[in-house]
C-alpha cells in the first residue's frame, strides 16, 4: 500500500506526481529493500521489533511485536500512545531495525518500547481518514489563533492520531515562543489534547513541499526521509564557489545534494598532490589555475600566458620531485596532456529550417526601396519650403493684431481725457 497522497482524482493518481503512484512503484518514500530478509527461514527467531511510520513519514518510532504478528514491511498496525491508541505503518522489518536500532542509539529494552496491538482493520483505516480530513481546516483556524495571540511562530502542520483524541502541531520558530495560552484556546477550540512539537526549517520544507533549482520536486518531500547535516566543506570539497544563493535551498539551508556525490570526491581527493599551487620549468613558473578531480587533471598557466596546460596527477607528482632536487623541466608542452575533443564538440549546426539573419533581412529591405534616402530629402525641402511659406502670411497677421491693438488703446486714452 502507498503513502497517504496517492488518491484518484477522476480516475487519475495524485499525491506526489513523480512517477504515477506508490502502488506502480512511486516516489519510493516508503519502500527500502531489506537485504537482510533471507537470514534465518524460522519465523519465530527472526527480530520482533519494527520501525512504524506515521503520516507519510513525518514521524517515526521502532515497536515491538511481544504477540508476535504476522506483521510484513507496508502493512498498517494500531499500536500503542502516550492516550489512547494510534496508527501507522510498518517501513521496516527483520535485522535492518536491528541495524537501525544501534545507529540511532535506541536500546533494545522491551520494557521502554511501546508495543504493536494488532493489524489495523479497515473500520479503523475509515476512522484515520476522517480525522486526517480535518487537518487542514484545524491548521488554518489554528494560525487565525496564534496570529490573534500575538506569538512569534509559524505553524506548519498538524497530525490527528488516528482515534482522532489528540492533535500535534508543528511550528517552527526563530527564538523561544510561550504557547501555554496558545494551548488552552486551542484545547477548548478543537476538544482534543493539544501537543506542541517545534521542527526545523529542513523539515518544515518536506512539510510544505515545492520545486527545487533542479526543476524537479524536493528531495525532502519526495524521498527523502532522514536528514544531515550540510556545511560549505561539502561544497569546497567539490570545487564549488562558496554562493550562499546558489548553494541554499528553498529552506534557507545548504542543499542536501551537497553531500551525494561528497564520498566520490573525498575518494578522489585522495590521490590529488598537496602543496602544488606552482610548477617551477626554466621557462618561468606555471600557477595552478583548476584542478579537476574526477578527470585527474591539474589546469597550470604560465606568467603572462592566457593558455591553460592540463597534467595528469602522476606528472604533477614527477615535476615537484624534480623541483625539490633542483631540477626544471626544460619546456612546459614536454609533460602537458593534449586534451581529446569529443566528436560531438566538432558538429557544425547547419540552417536546416531555412531561417535567415537580421542584417540579411536589411540587406534585402534596401533593395526594395532604393529611391528611399531621396525620398526622405524631398520631404524636408517641401516642409521647409511650406514653413517658408508660411511665415508672411503670419507676420501680416501679427502685424495687423498690432495695429489693432494700438488704435484700441489711442481710443481709451481718448475717452479718458473727455471724462477729466
Amino acid at each position: 500500500m502507498g503513502c497517504n497522497g496517492c488518491g484518484t482524482d477522476s480516475g487519475t493518481p495524485i499525491g506526489c506526481k513523480n512517477n504515477g503512484h506508490c502502488a506502480t512503484g512511486g516516489c519510493s518514500k516508503l519502500e527500502v529493500h531489506d537485504w537482510l530478509s533471507d537470514i534465518t527461514a524460522d519465523p519465530f527467531s527472526k527480530y520482533n521489533i519494527h520501525e512504524v511510520s506515521f503520516k507519510n513519514g513525518s514521524r517515526k518510532a521502532f515497536y515491538i511485536n511481544n504477540k508476535r504478528f504476522d506483521v510484513f514491511t507496508g502493512d498498517f498496525v494500531i499500536v500503542e500512545a502516550a492516550q489512547g491508541y494510534d496508527l501507522g505503518q510498518v517501513t521496516l522489518s527483520g535485522e535492518l531495525v536491528r541495524l537501525q536500532m544501534k545507529k540511532k542509539r535506541v536500546k533494545e529494552n522491551s520494557e521502554t518500547l511501546p508495543s504493536i496491538l494488532r493489524i489495523a482493520k479497515d473500520s479503523e483505516l475509515d476512522l484515520m481518514e476522517q480525522a486526517r480530513s480535518k487537518e487542514k481546516e484545524t491548521m488554518l483556524k489554528a494560525r487565525v489563533l496564534a496570529r490573534n495571540l500575538g506569538l512569534d511562530m509559524k505553524l506548519g502542520d498538524v497530525q490527528f492520531q488516528a482515534d482522532g483524541k489528540k492533535a500535534t502541531f508543528y511550528y517552527t520558530a526563530n527564538g523561544r515562543v510561550d504557547f501555554r495560552e496558545l494551548i488552552k484556546v486551542l484545547a477548548s477550540e478543537f476538544k482534543v489534547k493539544i501537543e506542541m512539537r517545534q521542527i526545523g526549517a529542513r523539515q518544515e520544507a518536506g512539510i510544505v513541499g515545492g520545486i527545487g533549482s533542479c526543476g524537479r520536486e524536493l528531495c525532502c518531500s519526495s524521498w527523502l526521509t532522514s536528514f544531515k547535516s550540510v556545511n560549505t566543506t561539502a561544497a569546497r570539497y567539490q570545487n564549488l564557489s562558496i554562493n550562499q544563493t546558489k548553494l541554499s535551498g528553498q529552506c534557507g539551508r545548504l542543499k542536501c545534494c551537497l553531500n551525494y556525490e561528497l564520498d566520490t570526491y573525498l575518494d578522489a581527493l585522495r590521490f590529488v598532490p598537496e602543496k602544488a599551487d606552482f610548477l617551477q620549468f626554466e621557462s618561468g613558473d606555471a600557477k595552478l589555475m583548476k584542478t579537476d578531480v574526477l578527470k585527474g587533471y591539474m589546469y597550470y598557466t604560465l606568467k603572462n600566458s592566457g593558455t591553460f596546460y592540463p597534467f595528469t596527477f602522476e606528472n604533477v607528482k614527477l615535476i615537484l620531485e624534480m623541483n625539490s632536487n633542483g631540477k626544471k623541466p626544460a619546456d612546459i608542452n614536454d609533460l602537458a596532456e593534449v586534451e581529446e575533443k569529443n566528436e560531438e564538440d566538432n558538429i557544425e549546426f547547419a540552417d536546416v529550417v531555412g531561417q535567415i539573419t537580421l542584417s540579411s533581412l536589411d540587406r534585402k529591405s534596401r533593395k526594395h526601396h532604393p529611391n528611399k534616402h531621396k525620398n526622405q530629402q524631398q520631404k524636408k525641402t517641401d516642409s521647409n519650403q511650406q514653413a517658408s511659406s508660411k511665415k508672411p502670411a503670419a507676420q501680416k497677421q501679427n502685424n495687423r493684431r498690432f495695429k489693432n491693438r494700438n488704435q484700441q488703446n489711442r481710443n481709451n486714452n481718448s475717452g479718458n481725457a473727455d471724462n477729466k
